[in-house]
């Protein structure tokens, strides 16, 4: 019994270090870095690319989300509430919920009254969602004044460092 328990020990190892070496054929690399320009955000299938390339002077926080994920919602608002805060950073709050009155209520339930906030009603068939390249937990970028990513999946603590900056 010991000798068969040992066997299947010795090829499961062996089968998890080959499914390791075949691994990394397999990864996605991310559309958007930083170091990259910031492409138009077009919304609802509307020419309207909204302006993330301000000449002020600081930052813009560009922030995907959606009701249905707590994650991304509550990252959503606490960026906003720290944004708020400080005037130094623009926000755009988008989010990819399926029906306006569910962002609205949202919106209105996470206190984002003072945030720039819309909407994208097509959610991942949106020409925002493929030229973000966004997946499952969204993302957020920040923006300098040039339009340059300056970070990507920024936290509270994270953005509270770059203004000390």
């Amino acid at each position: 019994m010991t000798k068969n328990v040992k066997w299947f020990f010795v090829v499961l190892v062996f089968s998890s270090l080959i499914s390791l070496a075949f691994s990394n054929e397999n990864v996605h690399a991310e559309k958007l870095q930083e170091g990259d320009k910031i492409p138009a955000l077009v919304l609802c299938d509307t020419v309207q690319p909204l302006d993330l390339h301000s000449a002020r002077e600081g930052y813009t926080l560009l922030s995907f989300w959606a009701s249905y994920d707590a994650v991304s919602r509550q990252n959503n608002a606490a960026l906003a509430h720290l944004a708020g805060e400080t005037g130094q950073v623009g926000m755009l709050s988008v989010s990819f919920d399926r029906y306006a009155s569910v962002f609205h209520a949202t919106v209105e339930q996470d206190g984002l009254e003072n945030v720039r906030c819309f909407v994208e009603t097509n959610g991942s068939d949106s020409e925002a969602f493929r030229a973000f390249d966004l997946k499952q937990g969204f993302t957020n970028y920040l923006v300098d004044s040039k339009g340059v990513i300056v970070a990507k999946n920024v936290t509270p603590a994270e953005l509270a460092s770059y203004l000390k900056k």
